[in-house]
């Protein structure tokens, strides 16, 4: 057995003091640390959080370790056979994915921050906490003795905790599971009401897929005073990031159902089908896979459908979610030049950022439409008997039960058993290639006996200047350039910002201003690289950014109506 102890003594610096003892067998061993978190398909470099790493023999003394590479150590092991290793790690950010040590808290998700030998990764963990007597602990470990157990380090990795003296916790049940509710800061929650809701969107996934992996489930909601929003999956649990905490229960209630329903519906997809490349994690190094468009697409999709079958959402609330699928679809050119598969396995290298303008998309927002668009033509093609729910729910049954990853053939066959017919133009023509989205939408639509529509927006600076900011202060500062528009015509830059117009300071009315002058020659000033510049708008009569929208169709189609009916069940 291996053995950890977390000491939360120095939290005032933020420094878990992390001690851990390994059995050696062998002349040389190697530590590793995780390069890589999953949920999060990109490179970490946690051990850069790393301090005063240590390594005792039996009888304590020490040993020479030498970096091997950027998270990992070699140690001479051969006239041992335990070393004890000791470090700081330094946990000052706290959010779904992280580590988090303040005087009232200590949040740990493993996979961050303990180290492992590959002689000792099938051994058990044994996990002591050395924390204030009165924090609670809120995990899916099991509680043993003066400690916590959990049967390897694939385990361990996936097994984040919070212990803290501010847990407040209600449970539910669900098809003979456990589900545990934890909130973790400010925050009053509505019991009766949330506990409705999620045994609701519970029972509902559980329906499709028949069981749950799992015999205890874990929801562990940071509750933050500040604007925040993030959700990371993990086998027996998930780690939700959440606020300001006024608003969890009021306006981002949504939000909380949201990815609430989504990480447990990861719980089936990726936490159990989970992509061939990523069988078993590699956590030394990237794990490439171009399927994020089924582990993050179709859960995207799924998640919020979820709250549509179980009554939580009205379809109204359902139809704004998918709206703004297509929204961020629609506004991102990036869809022109990199297909979602390629834009998944480059997550890796460009991470979760906007990254270069127009060079890729999201596999959240794709992913989520294709998806859509095929669960509705498998409800069409079997006559309302199946949709994409009973695709994953094979690929759970057929790869997961059987230990096996599943490639993209496997899940295109799976679709294509399921709705007996080919997909492999949908495969070639938009999960990797770029073909064009609109047609795909507005089919898929019609089906279910809706239209899709569209009108300029109504900032004036995105829907007759084509161009996009956020606030900053009094000024506005351009995040994206409709391609060829007036505003990039006029050569203006991504990271501009506009304190004037026509020699009006902006002081927030910037858009006003430039509806005001509709008629007239605009005239911008930014301030670029410390200069000020002014830029002039050429005159197109067009519009540029549209604003989407879904609406019902009118036509009394029986067999739409009845496609609908079955998808919303």
């Amino acid at each position: 057995m291996t053995r950890f102890t977390f000491n939360a003594d120095n939290h005032s610096q933020q420094f878990v003091k992390i001690s851990v003892e390994f059995k050696t067998s062998r002349e040389e061993t190697i530590l590793q640390l995780p390069s890589w978190r999953p949920g999060r398909y990109e490179l970490a470099n946690f051990a850069k959080n790393i301090r005063d790493f240590k390594v005792l023999d039996a009888n304590d003394k020490q040993l020479s370790a030498s970096k091997q590479t950027k998270d990992s150590w070699k140690i001479d092991t051969s006239k041992t056979d335990l070393i004890t290793v000791t470090y700081s790690f330094y946990a000052n950010i706290l959010n779904a994915g992280s580590t988090y040590l303040d005087e009232n808290q200590l949040y740990v998700n493993p996979v961050n921050c303990c180290i492992y030998s590959e002689e000792s990764f099938s051994d058990e963990v044994f996990i002591e906490l050395e924390i204030p007597s009165f924090w609670d602990v809120a995990s899916s470990m099991e509680k043993i003795d003066s400690g916590y157990k959990v049967s390897n380090f694939d385990e361990l990795f996936d097994t984040p905790f919070i212990a803290s003296s501010q847990l407040q916790h209600e449970e539910y049940e669900s098809n003979g599971t456990k589900f545990h509710v934890w909130f973790n800061g400010e925050v009053k929650p509505e019991w009766e009401r949330l506990i409705k809701d999620f045994k609701a969107f519970t029972d509902a996934q559980i329906a499709r897929f028949t069981e749950f992996p799992t015999k205890e489930y874990h929801f562990l909601n940071h509750i933050l005073p500040y604007k925040a929003y993030h959700g990371v999956e993990h086998s027996k649990s998930t780690v939700i990031s959440l606020g300001p905490s006024y608003d969890v229960f009021g306006k981002l209630y949504k939000e909380l159902l949201g990815v609430s329903s989504h990480e447990l519906y990861h719980t089936w997809n990726v936490k159990a089908i989970r992509p061939i490349e990523m069988y078993p994690y590699d956590f030394t190094k990237e794990n490439y896979s171009k399927l994020g468009y089924i582990a993050e697409g179709v859960t995207t999709y799924q998640g919020d459908l979820f709250l549509l079958k179980s009554g939580v959402f009205s379809e109204k609330q359902y139809l704004n979610e998918l709206t703004a699928q297509f929204q961020k679809h629609f506004d991102n050119f990036g869809r022109f030049n990199y297909s979602v598969a390629e834009s998944s396995f480059d997550t890796w290298l460009d991470g979760y950022e906007v990254g270069a303008p127009g060079r890729k998309v999201s596999i959240y927002t794709e992913g989520c439409i294709l998806a859509f668009s095929i669960d509705v033509r498998i409800r069409v093609a079997t006559d309302q008997k199946y949709g994409i729910d009973e695709v994953m729910k094979r690929l759970y049954f057929n790869f997961a039960q059987e230990d096996k990853g599943v490639s993209e053939k496997d899940y295109q066959k799976m679709i294509e058993v399921v709705a007996e017919e080919s997909f492999q133009s949908f495969f070639d023509d938009y999960y990797n290639g770029t073909r064009a989205y609109e047609g795909l939408i507005i089919d898929t639509l019609e089906l279910l006996g809706y239209d899709l529509h569209h009108e300029p927006s109504k900032k004036y600076a995105e829907g007759r200047l084509g161009f996009k900011t956020v606030s900053k202060g009094g000024n506005e500062v351009i995040t994206a350039l409709y391609p060829s528009g007036p505003a990039d015509l006029a050569r203006l830059m991504k990271g501009d910002e506009i304190i004037a117009v026509n020699d009006f300071a902006c002081q927030g009315a910037m858009d006003k201003w430039l509806n005001y002058f509709d008629d007239d020659v605009k005239t911008v000033t930014v301030l670029r690289g410390g200069k000020f510049l002014n830029f002039t708008f050429p005159e197109v009569m067009r519009n540029f950014y549209m604003t989407y929208s879904i609406v019902e169709n009118k036509k009394d189609i029986k067999v739409q109506k009845r496609t609908r009916l079955a998808w919303k069940r």
